[in-house]
């Protein structure tokens, strides 16, 4: 019997069939709320998808491998240069130069005074060979455009081989700085009369830049940052159309930069989303839609300094999705940019993480992987769908500067945010190595250069929410939870010892097991260590372990049927013994008032605010 008629033996699978499955599982319970996920644009995240006809999508010109690119942003010219150097020895084939100043550099950035100065930087890079992408400080892209202009006329290359993205980007920098020192059509202008000059030079690349990264620093859901995405280039072209570019010319003077986090599905539907949106702004502005240039950089907003290793997970994941998402060039951050400036360690593995998708996955031999995929085409539909509306929204606002400057879209911004935080503030979002999963022995990682800490870097931490104008805050998730972490570490260094919780284990390991580790979880991700034990029986014998155990508080674990029994006892024996604080793992349910009575003073449990709990227990000095 061959392979086909085997298969012939079996009913169909069908989605009716596996929903009864499904049905029989829940026993009840509402698939709606157990299954489908949402993402913060309401978008619904089912758990199967039937196959889908793959619909339209202005991919890449060609498949084939995308750029790896690598960030210059080591202050002095020649240990950026010499850290390049490497990075494209060792297989990166773009480089993105970020000048002093340039927000993305994040106190850092290559110091570039004079034309000498660049040409240290860039001293044996072939920008014939090379692509480039710049970066810079707020306002200063026309004056930079001017330096590379003038090094690539010393070296004598020809200006139209060229590979060299200038990123004005105007909008962006409103956005990120708050209130413009001139007017949007003053920057807008200079933007173009840049362009016209570069142009003019013989430069074929892009001049203005599209860039996202301000608003999902800022918290904006994907719908959110492709809307912000649509309307700057809309009101790019408007500039470049109004000092007299074609439309057609001017499509061709602004490339795309979009952040790739660690949510695979979205990260590839957004991607996927914008090439489909912009080609449909094109046919508006009646022009053929033609493949945009589209980069993507992995997100600063996941970044951790507190187990850094697992930034290198995070960071491949949105590699992966940047890829197969359709993405022209990828930069990866290294795994210890949120502690400081990356070494040569942390720089190789940033690039190699691309190296191996490319060469040994051969994710870039299809151009679009994702078609006909039910969950991705689905997701891209919605989410176009979704960001068209909201792009239609900051256009009847007056566009995306009038909304920045009336502060209506850092408050929608802002709501959002407020939802990421929650979810983070629960663990309904974890972080691996920070939120979930803490180590509280982990080993030091080495940087180049230390980086200020978010309360002493300059530049908002928080947004207005409200009101007219406000910049956009850059802000990265585990923020919260490395504050407390920094508390303890404060406290370690000046007693020797980390705040304690003692964990009052009752009952069989099988009986304790599971909340005790969910207590330790919990306590450890804002440094407060866990001293745990076997288990007790005994309410005096608990109560003695807590006494030498150094602790000011405790924390009951066990099953709800232990509890039943033994908790309030066990309750009573602890705060007998000086414990000045205890909590129960695990919702009391209709027990709440006699546990309570019995001296328990808090439940800790699935959904609970972490990071508002932890703080109380510093702000009482359970130390």
């Amino acid at each position: 019997m061959d392979d086909l008629t085997l298969a012939a033996e079996f009913p169909a699978a069908t989605r009716d069939a596996w929903l009864r499955l499904v049905d029989g599982v829940l026993k009840g319970a509402d698939f709606e709320k157990k299954l489908v996920a949402r993402s913060h644009d309401g978008l619904p995240i089912e758990p199967l998808y039937e196959k889908a006809a793959p619909a339209p999508q202005p991919g890449r010109a060609a498949s084939g491998p995308w750029r790896i690119a690598q960030r210059m942003d080591h202050p002095d010219p020649v240990a950026a240069n010499a850290l390049a150097l490497a990075d494209l020895d060792g297989g990166a084939d773009a480089l993105v130069f970020s000048h002093a100043g340039a927000a993305p550099a994040r106190g850092f950035g290559v110091k570039i005074e004079t034309i000498d100065d660049l040409e240290r930087a860039l001293e044996g890079v072939m920008l014939d060979l090379v692509a480039v992408r710049i970066e810079t400080a707020p306002l200063a892209g026309p004056a930079a455009a001017e330096q590379w202009r003038a090094v690539v006329e010393r070296r004598g290359v020809d200006p139209a081989t060229l590979e060299i993205d200038f990123g004005l980007d105007p909008a962006g920098d409103i956005g990120r700085a708050g209130e413009p020192p001139m007017p949007f059509e003053t920057l807008a202008a200079d933007m173009a009369e840049t362009t016209r000059r570069l142009r003019q030079a013989g430069f074929a690349g892009p001049t203005g830049r599209v860039d996202t990264r301000a608003y999902h620093e800022a918290g904006a859901s994907e719908a959110q940052e492709l809307a912000a995405a649509l309307a700057t280039g809309v009101a790019y072209l408007r500039a470049l159309e109004s000092a007299g570019f074609a439309l057609a010319e001017a499509r061709q003077a602004l490339s795309f930069l979009m952040v790739a986090d660690a949510d695979e599905f979205l990260t590839v539907a957004k991607l996927r989303a914008l090439r489909r949106l912009w080609a449909r702004v094109e046919e508006a502005c009646g022009v053929a839609p033609a493949p945009i240039r589209l980069h993507a950089e992995t997100a600063w907003r996941m970044a951790t300094r507190r187990d850094p290793w697992v930034n290198l997970l995070r960071g491949t994941i949105a590699a992966f999705s940047a890829g197969i998402g359709g993405a022209d060039g990828v930069t990866v951050l290294p795994f210890t940019a949120a502690l400081g400036l990356p070494d040569a360690f942390a720089r190789r593995l940033a690039r190699n993480t691309q190296l191996i998708l490319i060469e040994e996955s051969n994710l870039g031999r299809v151009a679009d992987p994702a078609a006909g995929s039910g969950g991705f085409e689905a997701l891209t539909g919605a989410l176009g769908e979704k960001a068209w509306a909201l792009f239609q929204e900051l256009e009847r606002e007056g566009g995306i500067v009038a909304s920045l400057a009336a502060g209506a879209l850092q408050a929608r911004i802002a709501a959002v945010r407020t939802e990421r935080e929650r979810a983070v503030a629960t663990r309904r979002e974890p972080i691996t190595g920070t939120s979930a999963f803490p180590n509280l022995s982990e080993a030091e990682v080495k940087v180049l250069l230390p980086r200020l800490s978010e309360g002493q870097r300059p530049g908002p931490r928080s947004g207005p929410g409200e009101g007219r104008g406000g910049a956009l805050p850059s802000l990265r998730a585990a923020e919260p939870y490395e504050r407390l972490r920094e508390a303890s570490d404060a406290l370690l260094a000046r007693t020797g010892a980390r705040p304690k919780i003692f964990l009052a284990n009752l009952g069989p390991p099988a009986a304790f097991t599971a909340r005790a580790g969910f207590a330790r979880n919990l306590f450890e991700a804002g440094g407060v260590e866990a001293v745990t034990n076997e288990g007790f029986a005994d309410p005096a014998a608990l109560a003695e372990a807590f006494r030498a155990s150094g602790a000011k508080a405790a924390c009951l674990c066990s099953s709800d049927a232990i509890y039943a029994s033994h908790a309030a006892d066990a309750a009573r024996a602890l705060k007998g013994a000086g414990c000045a604080r205890v909590f129960l793992a695990g919702r009391p349910g209709e027990h709440e008032t006699g546990l309570r009575q019995a001296g328990i003073d808090d439940f800790v449990h699935a959904g609970s605010d972490v990071v508002a709990f932890l703080q109380s227990f510093y702000k009482e000095d359970l130390r």
